[in-house]
């Protein structure tokens, strides 16, 4: 390939009790990001010629122009920009569609950025989504969103494979155990198994530590050719492959309640185009806005078969020391997760190829997955990353 499109730089926002240290508008946290990721990739904010911009978390208005309003505010001019939105796992569409556009020549540094400030701002809520369009036939009925769809898959889960609470509680412990070794993390206190069933019912089976963080953040990614990515010394992470799907939006719509389509698909694409097997990946990092998504989204990537990931994670097999590392840097249930966090899953993955996760570093990492879901598990998007 001419122009291989590969990772050069990555950079996020320090937080302290799970807000934006220093403060600042969702502008100025996602400049923060920019400017730490275009630093690392050794490149300078004038490079950037793409920009790929999910949203500004609960800013209407300015806010709808996701790119224009931060090129703006960057001062960046691009002449490509891509402002997918299809949740959580939109930053893993966003890598695959830079390196698209890289290697066709439409860009030659793109930069993927996303930001938060809900927890300073206040503006999460269970009330969620306006019960207008395909949301007219279940908000009405006070479903709290998003985490009464993922109850509902979790109670089907069960139901048709007798998975049981407790290894749902198998995931949060492991990934706190590792949110204990990374010193960013917003939850880092030991958890066990009691803890996590005795916590807070949020919707029937979830309770409050099978769900993911309310916090601030803000992350970036930078891209560019190998080629230009030597002449500037950059460190570079291959894309091996990457898919992208989407099946629904109302929970009622899901094709199939305890089956994650949407990453069947997109999974089964990432490894078709990389060209390996499952056992070729050193660590996964997948999205966990809540300990059901963990568990489906390993079924649903071939990790194990349907109705095995409930003995797949026991035994805290995810957790430091575990032969299956899985979220390495304490997730979305115990680092941080601002609204969307694929970005971060991103983040994280380049640092274990790069050997820069100090503690929590896992050994010999030559090939990582990384997947993101989206909505009520309505999107997902893969990709797998390499270092060689």
């Amino acid at each position: 390939m001419s122009r291989e499109a590969v990772i050069v730089g990555v950079g996020d926002i320090p937080l302290k009790d799970g807000r934006a240290v220093g403060g600042g508008s969702v502008l100025q946290v996602q400049a923060r990001a920019a400017k730490a990721a275009i630093d690392d990739a050794g490149l300078a904010m004038k490079d950037v010629d793409g920009l790929l911009v999910a949203g500004l978390w609960g800013q209407p208005g300015p806010g709808m122009l996701a790119s224009v309003t931060l090129g703006e505010y960057l001062g960046v001019f691009p002449r490509f920009a891509d402002t997918t939105n299809i949740g959580g796992s939109a930053f893993e569409a966003h890598v695959a569609h830079a390196a698209m556009a890289i290697e066709r020549g439409y860009c030659d540094v793109a930069l993927i950025v996303y930001g938060s400030v809900q927890k300073s701002e206040r503006s999460r809520t269970l009330g969620g989504r306006p019960p207008v369009l395909t949301m007219q036939f279940e908000n009405v009925w006070g479903i709290p969103q998003p985490v009464g769809g993922y109850a509902l898959a979790a109670r089907r889960h069960m139901h048709e494979f007798g998975t049981r609470e407790e290894q749902l509680a198998e995931i949060a412990v492991a990934t706190r155990a590792w949110a204990a070794l990374n010193p960013a993390a917003t939850m880092r206190d030991p958890l066990t198994i009691d803890d996590v069933m005795r916590s807070t019912p949020i919707s029937d089976p979830l309770k409050l530590l099978d769900c993911c963080l309310v916090t601030d953040g803000a992350g970036a990614i930078v891209m560019t050719t190998a080629e230009n990515a030597r002449a500037h010394g950059s460190r570079m992470i291959h894309v091996r492959g990457y898919g992208e799907a989407h099946t629904h939006w109302s929970i009622g719509a899901m094709p199939d309640l305890a089956r994650l389509t949407a990453a069947e698909m997109s999974g089964r694409r990432a490894f078709e185009m990389a060209g390996i097997r499952h056992d070729a990946i050193d660590i996964v990092e997948c999205y966990d806005s809540f300990t059901i998504t963990v568990l489906m989204t390993l079924e649903a990537l071939g990790f194990c078969k349907p109705g095995e990931g409930g003995a797949f994670v026991s035994g805290q097999r995810t957790a430091p020391g575990g032969a299956f590392p899985l979220n390495t840097n304490g997730g979305g249930l115990s680092y941080c997760h601002p609204g969307m966090y694929g970005i971060f899953l991103l983040i994280e993955a380049v640092r274990q190829l790069r050997g820069e996760a100090d503690a929590r570093q896992v050994p010999g990492v030559r090939t990582a997955l990384v997947h993101g879901t989206g909505g009520t598990l309505s999107s997902g998007g893969t990709v797998i990353l390499a270092n060689h």
